[in-house]
């Protein structure tokens, strides 16, 4: 080989390899665990008064869904106020209070859902020592506004006290098949390509596989540790509560449980198939 011909031969490899570095390979999943967040205040404008916020996916304050992790101090309770976006709750640890502001106070633990409509005026209030939840929102950005500025969206709240979530196993529903856990529907839609919530228990000792097919899916831990590993992460990574993992398009993750069993959010607008043993469970 000429110095000529090697000159040319050295630049195509060049380009190559510049084209790789530009183009890196896209993960088609994410891990965040509740340790490496990202803390804020949830609304600036009161500074140390407002809760903290750490964004898990998304931007709060932007015109995008966004999921996060907020929390309050005990005692913390608001003034009556508004959002212009609908947003849910999960609540994750502590005692939660979320109502109209004449409203008896009905404090929510871990595991229970709301959802507060754009426009309703409210207060938010918690009373555990420590006190997190997990909210999400469609679109943005997530703003609070004076409750006089109210407006009727048409939407009405929920609040889903943890003891009255009605879960459904394999001797309910064919959609839970032999593997132990047990499911319940939140909101939305169970339809392909239309985004809907529900949540997951898997007991203690749990060891399979969650295969999903949806172009978004996003599981957040609520309760409990799930150790992960998939693919793309190879490491076995424990995920305590707050902890977030996701993917799109056709995907497994792979999840195990220790003696006391995890409860597991799950947001997507496809399908997912939880096995163990080679059971297969579905949405």
């Amino acid at each position: 080989m000429n110095i000529s011909t090697t000159l040319i031969a050295l630049t195509i490899l060049s380009s190559i390899s510049a084209m790789a570095v530009a183009n890196p390979s896209k993960l088609q999943s994410e891990v965040v665990s509740a340790d490496a967040v990202q803390w804020g205040y949830l609304n600036p404008l009161r500074g140390d008064k407002s809760p903290g916020a750490a964004n898990l996916w998304g931007d709060r304050t932007k015109n995008v869904p966004t999921g996060m992790l907020v929390r309050f101090n005990k005692g913390f309770s608001s003034p009556a106020h508004i959002h212009n976006i609908t947003y849910r709750g999960v609540v994750i640890e502590g005692l939660m209070h979320n109502d109209d502001p004449n409203a008896a106070t009905m404090w929510m633990p871990a595991g229970s859902f709301w959802t507060q409509p754009a426009g309703e005026n409210h207060i938010t209030a918690a009373n555990g020592d420590g006190n997190m939840i997990f909210l999400e929102i469609d679109s943005g950005p997530y703003l609070v506004k004076p409750s006089a500025q109210h407006f009727d969206s048409g939407e009405k709240p929920v609040n889903l006290h943890q003891s009255n979530l009605v879960w459904l196993n394999q001797d309910d529903v064919s959609l839970v098949a032999g593997s132990d856990a047990e499911i319940t529907t939140l909101w939305g839609s169970n339809e392909r390509g239309q985004l809907g919530g529900t949540m997951l228990k898997l007991p203690a000792g749990f060891r399979g596989e969650l295969t999903v097919a949806a172009n978004q899916f996003r599981g957040i831990v609520i309760q409990g540790t799930v150790d992960y590993k998939s693919v793309e992460f190879t490491d076995e990574k424990p995920l305590t509560a707050g902890s977030y993992f996701g993917s799109s398009g056709e995907f497994s993750h792979q999840l195990s449980t220790s003696l006391d069993g995890a409860m597991i959010y799950i947001r997507t607008d496809g399908k997912y198939k939880l096995g163990k043993n080679g059971v297969v469970s579905s949405r």
